[in-house]
């Protein structure tokens, strides 16, 4: 569990923070499974907003507790938007404690970079890393040169936020986890940049899970699509290509209002090796930290002038619902179960036919 050393209840901050902990934790008993020691892995994505971004002010030391008592709920989890500054993951694998570890990419250098890196958070007293670790890069496409007859080979356009895979075991299962933040683009359901952006990722993925040497052959894709809606084109570059995803996360949006279909996750596994259990959801952390109504006063001494600048309630009161976004985020933590412990099936095996 996170650590509570500093916390003093005889403060008011302190005080608050305990109370809304205890809080986050009988929320976070009733929606997530309880953690397994060999038998589940609970795999989770989360798109933390900026994390650490001073565009709302530095984020304050109590959204820390709420982000790590959520992230310990879980096995492993791919986080999208790491600043090029990684303060603010030392910060929070602080609070995680020495058995959590981390794997991050470098920023991806350019404006449609954003400044950002990819990282995977787990506890490596359920996860072993691989080995194998790797930022995804397209390959060249190849065509026939019409003058010389010869097979010419061509650079293409980077994904622009690259994404970053690597290999894990956990349990009688490998498995190779790529995590993405698809580009934003045009402010519209099926950009064509961000269709193709997916189906590229989608298509290169698919043919890495055909390969037979290959680390693992047992692919998770998943992230920040920016997929407005399931019937949308975006959504389609990623199931055209052969990706399942599990039938419980397939009607949940993950955006903070809940209306967007933005984050994902997607399976290309061999039969029987890697099974979900039925169990998956997102978490919606606003229904216990940083509320709407309840909690916009205790925090205006913490908002500082953005807020006091704001000249109507309606005002003030939006710019408390963008303010705690930049505390916690505005993607809710989508999570799946796994089933990792595959030892009846290996001993029926042994048996005579």
């Amino acid at each position: 569990m996170p650590d509570y050393g500093v916390l003093d209840g005889r403060k008011d901050q302190d005080k608050r923070i305990i109370e809304r902990l205890l809080q986050l934790r009988k929320q976070l008993d009733r929606e997530i499974p309880q953690r397994t020691f060999q038998d589940t892995l609970l795999l989770a994505t989360w798109n933390i907003r900026e994390f650490d971004s001073p565009k709302y002010g530095d984020r304050v030391p109590e959204s820390y507790y709420y982000i790590a008592e959520i992230i310990d709920r879980f096995d492993l989890v791919a986080v999208q938007e790491v600043n090029k500054n990684l303060d603010a993951l030392y910060q929070l694998c602080k609070l995680l404690g020495e058995s959590w570890k981390y794997l991050v990419t470098d920023t991806t250098e350019g404006s449609k970079g954003n400044n950002e890196r990819m990282a995977f958070l787990y506890d490596s007293r359920k996860i072993r890393f691989g080995g194998l670790a790797s930022q995804l890069v397209l390959p060249p496409v190849v065509v026939k040169n019409p003058e010389t007859g010869k097979m010419d080979s061509h650079p293409v356009t980077q994904i622009a936020r690259t994404p970053l895979m690597a290999g894990f075991t956990s349990g009688w299962t490998d498995f190779i986890l790529t995590t993405v933040h698809i580009i934003y683009g045009q402010d519209k359901a099926n950009d064509p940049e961000r269709v193709e952006e997916i189906r590229q990722v989608a298509q290169y993925l698919k043919e890495r899970t055909e390969d037979p040497s290959a680390w693992a052959r047992n692919l998770i894709l998943l992230g920040d699509f920016n997929i407005y809606a399931p019937e949308d084109d975006t959504m389609k570059a990623l199931t055209g290509a052969g990706f399942e995803i599990p039938k419980e996360l397939q009607k949940l949006p993950s955006n903070a209002p809940q209306t967007k279909f933005y984050d994902q996750i997607a399976f290309r596994v061999r039969p029987g090796k890697l099974d979900t259990t039925g169990k998956a959801g997102v978490f919606n952390f606003f229904q216990t930290v940083f509320r709407e109504k309840p909690d916009e006063e205790l925090y205006i001494p913490l908002m500082g002038a953005g807020y006091q600048k704001q000249k109507t309630p309606q005002e003030r009161s939006n710019y408390y619902k963008q303010w705690r976004t930049f505390q916690m985020s505005d993607h809710l933590p989508m999570w799946v179960e796994l089933k990792i412990n595959y030892a009846d099936n290996y001993l029926k095996n042994k048996l005579p036919t």
